[in-house]
């Protein structure tokens, strides 16, 4: 029988014996051992034993699964994660000395996982840059949307704090019969229903004077239960939140308000759809965002914004894009768990799906997709409808779009009888933006790419709006 890997405390029993404020003596003594030997232990020159650590849990009445953590597991897999970055390539890093640093040193691991976050965030800064610029001459102040953005993207929208805490939640309200329980159990507020014209335009407010969660009577019943969800995140995970929001580099106030509803959001999302649970049960049906939204009682776009969450290390799913769209081609949703090239500026190209699936409402269109330099995704997209709920009510008609790299279409149910990595049907030529496209005989091409010399007088050209010199 394989024997178990010796445990390494060292920086922890340190980093516990300088809260607690004691020398090494000091705890040699409480312990009943020597000095030389706290040091050893402290060292990593001697693995601390089961015997030593029930003798801490009971000398100074520490909670053993909280001393003995996980092993550094998840730091491990944080780290892991960070690893895998191209910057990173040439660089031999086995996965057992990313393993013995995570566990020995999280001191710097913290440092490197915070850094390696402050370069992503810099780099979706510079990726801006050039619009910020043109904004300052016109006198406009820095984008919020583009920094709230910025700092989920700089995060690929993953955020395990949350994703532990909605867990934990979610398990709690179980217990107590649902979300209206949970709010009157736990803060003795009662949720109301009221018309839409006594809301004044509001979806939910939180009333202190009456102790009551009030909530528009329009809304169906996957948006009341998120605004629902909202409010416990707002009250239950402030803290987190703030912790979050202090790694974030924000001009102004905006963006980092903006930043916090996004974090509230995903906070919602993870105590409807808990990360465990979810992943499971999105393995099992093979990501059918139809089946899950009716699995989870969530409409088919918080279906599709929390599949780009699930990149917790350790349980990475699917890595997808996702953007919402309106029938004039505004972006007003974007989020990248993965990566992709288009993830900045992409979704302009008239020939993506998402465009045209407003001419098929509620039907999953699916469609592969191929870049400029080559490289091929599979789409999923979807017309979605938010407002409504009575005669007269506005309404507003989106289209949302999945997407994912070719290498994980197969694990797809839409890909269903396709070998891995192929397709039946030949990708469609797309491009991130008509700026940055370079294919020249594109029909559907809105302005000249950036570098190409346009014909003068393009007589020859039959169906292409513009005509490019050779070269």
């Amino acid at each position: 029988m394989a024997k178990d890997r010796p445990v390494y405390m060292g920086p922890r029993l340190r980093r516990l014996r300088r809260e607690l404020g004691l020398t090494q003596a000091d705890m040699a003594a409480d312990l009943e051992i020597s000095a030389s030997y706290v040091a050893l232990l402290e060292r990593n020159q001697r693995p601390l034993t089961a015997d030593m650590l029930l003798r801490l849990a009971r000398t100074y009445r520490l909670d053993m699964s909280e001393l003995a953590g996980d092993g550094g597991a998840e730091q491990t897999a944080r780290l892991q994660a960070v690893l895998k970055d191209p910057m990173f390539a040439d660089i031999d890093l086995p996965a057992l000395a990313t393993q013995d640093v995570a566990v020995n040193y999280p001191g710097m691991t913290e440092a490197l996982l915070r850094l390696y976050t402050a370069y992503r965030e810099e780099q979706l800064a510079l990726a801006d840059r050039g619009a910020e610029s043109e904004r300052a001459d016109a006198g406009d102040a820095p984008d919020p949307v583009a920094e709230s953005r910025r700092f989920v993207a700089a995060r690929r929208n993953s955020f395990p704090l949350l994703d532990d805490a909605g867990e934990t939640l979610a398990a709690e309200i179980e217990g107590t019969g649902g979300l209206q329980g949970w709010l009157k159990a736990k803060h003795g507020l009662r949720v109301r229903r009221l018309p839409s014209e006594v809301m004044a335009g509001s979806m939910r407010r939180l009333d202190r004077h009456r102790d009551a969660v009030l909530i528009d009577d329009a809304l169906d019943g996957a948006s009341s239960h998120f605004q629902l969800a909202l409010q416990i995140a707002y009250l239950e995970m402030r803290k987190a939140f703030d912790t979050l929001l202090k790694e974030g580099q924000f001009a102004g106030e905006s963006g980092r308000r903006l930043a916090r509803r996004a974090l509230a959001s995903y906070g919602a999302a993870a105590i409807l759809m808990p990360y465990t649970v979810f992943a499971k049960a999105v393995e099992a049906r093979r990501y059918d965002v139809e089946a899950l939204a009716r699995q989870f009682g969530t409409s088919f776009e918080q279906t599709a914004h929390r599949l780009t969450t699930l990149q917790k290390p350790g349980q990475e799913c699917v890595p997808f894009f996702f953007i919402r769209v309106d029938p004039a081609g505004n972006v007003s949703k974007r989020l990248d768990g993965a990566g992709f090239p288009f993830a900045r500026h992409g979704g302009s190209c008239p020939l993506w799906s998402v465009h045209r699936v407003f001419e098929t409402p509620r039907e999953v269109v699916t469609q592969w997709l191929e870049l400029p330099d080559g490289e091929r995704f599979f789409s999923i997209a979807r017309s979605v409808r938010a407002g409504g709920g009575g005669w007269g009510t506005p309404r507003v008609d989106r289209a949302i779009a999945l997407c994912c790299a070719a290498e994980h279409a197969h694990r797809l149910i839409y890909t269903q009888g396709e070998a891995p990595g192929e397709s039946r049907r030949e990708p469609t030529p797309i491009g991130v933006t008509c700026r940055l496209c370079h294919r020249s005989q594109c029909m559907a091409r809105s302005a000249p790419p950036i570098g190409r010399e346009v014909l003068p007088d393009d007589f020859r050209r039959t169906h292409a709006p513009f005509g490019f010199a050779d070269g």
